[in-house]
């Protein structure tokens, strides 16, 4: 009688988590949804701005930001999310940045390398691996705002250009496509590095610019770096969601198979408690 009992309070106890992780990847699903929403706005203007700043820059030069230099000084942006339950997502954002500070450390010490984290979990990793972080953003990997990441990319550019740094990196999850897997990004920020097939071509239309292209590129430059490192904060957050999403299916799928075994056994059992007192009152009766 204690098994049975044993046995339908943990199926109970299951049924109630199931609840919760069904709950969750509803909540998840959403929220993803509303991420993918505002990620399809924002990309065709990102991609036109990111056009027309590939159009303008040649092998001039003309840009402080397009100048690769030796690497004395880096700084590295990780993104996170601020709470768990999301699989593997955090460990391989912390994985990845412990690999890259650990590479910058063959050739610069420890004060040269900058650190910046955009999530609780991340910057909770990163004490408890020894790697200090310069600023932590906890609340931002819940709320996409564009102008605290505005004002980073704007700190940064500024060192940039007071060669206070010489390389940015960052390190995020890209995200595709709900149920496909994240694509872990560590790509540079800065300087600004043109596609291969861009570096050594110019304007071959003999274009009159007004204001100059100095000028014009002066001013997108910027609001390309910023733009990027804003899509790089949606793609963690709509990657978040879908890591979270996928998870909480796959424990509300294990609690069905559980909760299915437990049942199966608990019949059996119960089943077998009734056969023994069938026995049991036929032997007394023939007694």
């Amino acid at each position: 009688m204690a098994a049975f009992k044993e046995i339908k309070k943990r199926i109970n106890s299951i049924k109630s988590t199931r609840k919760t992780t069904s709950a969750m990847k509803m909540v998840s699903s959403a929220k993803l949804h509303k991420a993918e929403s505002v990620i399809s706005n924002m990309l065709p203007y990102s991609t036109a701005l990111h056009h027309v700043m590939e159009s303008l820059l040649t092998g001039d030069d003309v840009s402080k930001l397009s100048r690769e230099r030796p690497v004395k000084n880096v700084a590295i942006i990780a993104f996170s999310s601020d709470s768990s339950l999301c699989g593997a997502f955090n460990s391989n954002i912390v994985r990845e940045l412990q690999k890259t500070v650990e590479e910058y450390g063959k050739s610069l010490s420890t004060d040269r390398i900058t650190v910046y984290t955009i999530g609780k979990k991340v910057y909770d990793a990163a004490r408890k691996k020894g790697i200090t972080v310069t600023k932590n953003f906890e609340n931002l990997a819940g709320k996409t705002d564009y102008q605290v990441i505005a004002d980073l990319a704007e700190s940064l550019i500024v060192q940039f250009e007071t060669d206070k740094i010489d390389r940015v990196d960052t390190i995020y999850h890209h995200f595709r496509r709900a149920g496909a897997q994240e694509e872990l990004v560590n790509e540079v920020l800065l300087p600004v590095i043109l596609p291969k097939e861009n570096t050594d071509r110019h304007i071959s239309t003999d274009y009159i610019f007004e204001p100059s292209r100095e000028e014009i590129l002066r001013v997108i430059i910027p609001k390309s770096i910023k733009l990027q490192l804003y899509t790089a904060l949606l793609d963690s957050n709509a990657s978040e969601y879908a890591a979270r999403m996928i998870a909480m299916q796959t424990a509300t799928d294990n609690a069905d198979d559980l909760i299915s075994e437990l049942t199966i056994e608990y019949n059996k059992s119960r089943q077998q408690a009734i056969t023994n007192e069938l026995l049991d009152l036929i032997s007394g009766s023939m007694g």
